[in-house]
């Protein structure tokens, strides 16, 4: 198996944890969050519904350049636009990850601050600290805020304190 398979294995399932993740969030509660300093909940939900097709999407040329971006979160209006916001994404990093080829993938990308380059790393690379790693950080940190609202937290990497899928 080489390392785009095995990518795309690991996100196949990811996809389908953070989808029973963000699947427990309350709908009457988008506009909270836990400190004036954080994302609300529905901020924070529509971050991680959209990570892995923005990272392709940022992935997809040589070089990305973060002064041209906005990455604040836009507060969803509802449920139903997360949701589709995490299908497209999830649907555009799949596509991203069957096109690409092994030495696409150990190619050199680039991440730009103007002129200035902040990091060069092979393309794969990125894809597991940019977008796997980054996405499982915030899942971790929505759960956290699941957690806070007294929501059942469902198995992530094993059973939680309200969901054993082993007993």
């Amino acid at each position: 198996m080489n390392s785009i398979d095995s990518m795309r294995e690991e996100f196949v399932a990811e996809a389908a944890t953070t989808r029973r993740v963000l699947e427990r969030i309350p709908a009457d509660k988008l506009g909270w969050k836990p400190h004036a300093r954080s994302m609300t909940l529905g901020q924070l939900a529509f971050h991680i519904a959209t990570v892995p097709g923005g990272i392709a999407r940022i992935t997809k040329p040589e070089s990305f350049d973060v002064s041209k971006n906005n990455f604040d979160p836009p507060q969803p209006a509802s449920l139903e636009q997360v949701r589709a916001a995490f299908e497209e994404s999830v649907s555009d990093a799949e596509k991203a990850l069957e096109e690409s080829t092994e030495s696409n993938a150990e190619a050199n990308w680039h991440l730009l601050l103007g002129e200035k380059e902040i990091l060069c790393m092979p393309r794969a690379s990125a894809w597991r600290a940019l977008m796997l790693n980054h996405w499982y950080h915030h899942r971790g940190q929505l759960s956290v805020y699941l957690r806070m609202l007294d929501v059942p937290i469902c198995s992530i990497y094993g059973p939680s304190a309200d969901e054993n899928p082993f007993a």
